[in-house]
């Protein structure tokens, strides 16, 4: 079951990348919330794909679709993954909150992986629940329950053959770093699900 952090208006932005967990929310926001939907182009061979399917998607179901893309040249100083992360959200957070807070699908299995990352840069830390106009309110949500869900709805996706490349430091953490951190802590989600738990009740 999706377990929602806060409570959402009714007037939704989904970032929708037509891979598996915004499909997910896309279609689970859509039953009880007014939802438009964001994709962002990267200017890339799995985007353009990608947004061909959110486009149909989006078209079979009546929602709204907003398109942002790349508009700044990376600095030398960022990596890819980087300047990706940075215009997206520049494009999200200019979308202001005209049509309420854009939702992101970031799960459980992310900030494992966040935490990860950041633990090995000496500053352990998860996923925050908020960023700007920006609301990652599935964040104590395994990725399983995204699968499951377009499972039992029969909701295809797409796919994006980058997942697997482990130049990206987030693919060679999930892909490489993952197994071994489980075996080392199989209970490893439960941990970060508190650290996440805990970090919402401070900010209230």
């Amino acid at each position: 079951m999706f377990k929602l952090l806060t409570t959402l208006p009714d007037n939704v932005l989904v970032a929708f990348s037509g891979g598996l967990d915004s499909t997910a929310i896309t279609d689970f926001l859509s039953n009880n919330h007014t939802v438009r939907c964001a994709f962002f182009h990267h200017g890339t061979e799995n985007s353009e794909r990608a947004f061909k399917h959110v486009t149909t998607f989006c078209e079979d179901r009546n929602l709204p679709l907003v398109v942002g893309k790349i508009q700044n040249q990376k600095p030398k100083e960022d990596s890819m993954e980087e300047h990706w992360r940075n215009e997206r959200y520049e494009f999200f957070n200019g979308l202001g909150d005209e049509f309420g807070p854009v939702i992101t699908a970031h799960h459980l299995d992310d900030c494992v992986e966040t935490y990860i990352w950041s633990a090995l840069h000496g500053n352990p830390k998860v996923i925050p629940l908020k960023r700007n106009n920006v609301i990652r309110p599935f964040l104590t949500t395994g990725k399983t329950e995204f699968w499951s869900w377009c499972q039992r709805k029969e909701i295809s996706w797409c796919e994006d053959s980058s997942n697997t490349d482990d130049r990206f430091i987030r693919n060679y953490i999930r892909n490489k770093l993952m197994p071994h951190a489980l075996r080392v802590n199989p209970g490893l989600a439960t941990v970060v699900k508190k650290i996440v738990e805990k970090q919402l009740l401070i900010a209230v």
